[in-house]
């Protein structure tokens, strides 16, 4: 898993610069970064699986090296008790492309792209649709799987009490139940949207149990 994700960061950077040592240390930098021990979710292996999905809708997206730099640095700074994360890591990111002197028009439309994960509406570039679909990819996979998603995330906010906690986690079941569409690509939504529906319902109802 990290040796696919590492090739393919370097392959990426490799673009932008032949100095290795940088590319060596920025990659040093993301794999600390989502290897945090307060991350149960929010992962490497986040990221493989997201890269996966990516892979499979690679034909249709318009700038796959725009969309790359997106998925390292999407949460490349994340920290439960605080609401600027997005913000925080599309900054970490145009820092760290300006250093590779990536062309601006990527380094803007990344940060758009990442900025767009913190409330996953609908955009009118395609290329960030497919990205916000396959970030909540997890949504829509078979129940054990989720179960086990939101077992992690409940352990990324372990700093709460449950009476806190399980009110927000309400309030993010029902701002997804209460989209029109989840996915907003054809394709996500035919995947993932009947069983992520199914998914956030039970976990809802779970919630309501639990106090």
């Amino acid at each position: 898993m990290t040796n696919v994700l590492r090739q393919t960061y370097a392959e990426l950077l490799n673009k932008f610069t032949d100095n290795q040592y940088l590319i060596d240390e920025f990659w040093t930098e993301i794999e600390l970064n989502y290897s945090k021990p307060n991350r149960y979710y929010h992962t490497l292996e986040h990221l493989s699986n997201l890269l996966a999905q990516l892979i499979e809708v690679q034909e249709g997206l318009k700038n796959w090296d725009t969309i790359l730099f997106t998925l390292f640095y999407h949460d490349a700074i994340y920290n439960s008790s605080q609401s600027d994360n997005e913000e925080k890591s599309a900054s970490l990111a145009e820092k760290r492309m300006l250093e590779l002197s990536v062309p601006l028009n990527i380094i803007e439309k990344c940060k758009a792209q990442i900025l767009a994960t913190k409330s996953h509406t609908k955009s009118l570039d395609s290329d960030t649709n497919y990205f916000t679909d396959v970030d909540l990819s997890v949504l829509g996979l078979e129940w054990e799987i989720y179960y086990q998603y939101y077992n992690n995330i409940r352990k990324e906010y372990s700093i709460f009490p449950d009476s806190i906690y399980n009110s927000g986690r309400q309030k993010v079941l029902t701002h997804f139940l209460e989209m029109d569409r989840i996915y907003k690509t054809d394709f996500f939504h035919s995947k993932f949207e009947k069983q992520a529906r199914q998914n956030l319902f039970k976990e809802k109802e779970l919630l309501k149990v639990s106090g």
